[in-house]
């Protein structure tokens, strides 16, 4: 199984990383081939509507030439995908906003339907504050066809506060080694 981990911090190794990485450890345990993309070193341009992606003669494929070609055949190609993103007010990244928005081509296209993913998340208050993040993600996972099957939602702010939360890590580990 190929899991792709995509990452939405601006902190290099950062709580979100922290957490992204055992869950990528766990996947590593059990044979699967796994990579992470740091989302801040591709430009993501914003949507820009003009509903090109939803077209089969342009092959459902976004007008816009950035990073994203990159990451959608990646995309593609991965059977599992790890979403993290550290809270901001009460959502994604700016960073992982953009890649949700530019996941259009994939509703016309259904190149994502049957693949499953999970959300890793740390923020200053705890998964209490996860609620409309979760939501967002569960109603983007079902209009692309793909099956949430878990997440890591762990309280920490600080740089490699992370690492403080055994029970997190383990989460994330055991999250997956579970694939």
């Amino acid at each position: 199984m190929k899991v792709l981990a995509l990452t939405g911090s601006p902190r290099i190794g950062g709580n979100t990383e922290i957490l992204v990485d055992e869950m990528l450890r766990g996947a590593e345990s059990k044979g699967h081939a796994v990579e992470r993309l740091r989302l801040y070193d591709y430009e993501i341009l914003p949507c820009v509507d003009c509903r090109r992606c939803k077209r089969s003669e342009s092959g459902y494929t976004c007008a816009l030439k950035d990073g994203m070609g990159e990451i959608y055949l990646k995309m593609e190609n991965s059977d599992f995908i790890i979403f993290g993103t550290p809270v901001y007010w009460y959502g994604p990244t700016a960073k992982m906003k953009l890649l949700i928005d530019r996941l259009r081509p994939f509703i016309a296209s259904g190149k994502m339907k049957g693949k499953k993913g999970a959300v890793a998340a740390p923020s200053e208050e705890g998964a209490g504050c996860c609620g409309p993040l979760m939501e967002m993600f569960r109603m983007s996972f079902d209009y692309l066809g793909m099956e949430l099957i878990g997440s890591v939602l762990a309280e920490a702010y600080e740089r490699g506060e992370i690492e403080e939360s055994p029970e997190a890590l383990k989460r994330a580990y055991e999250l997956g080694r579970s694939l």
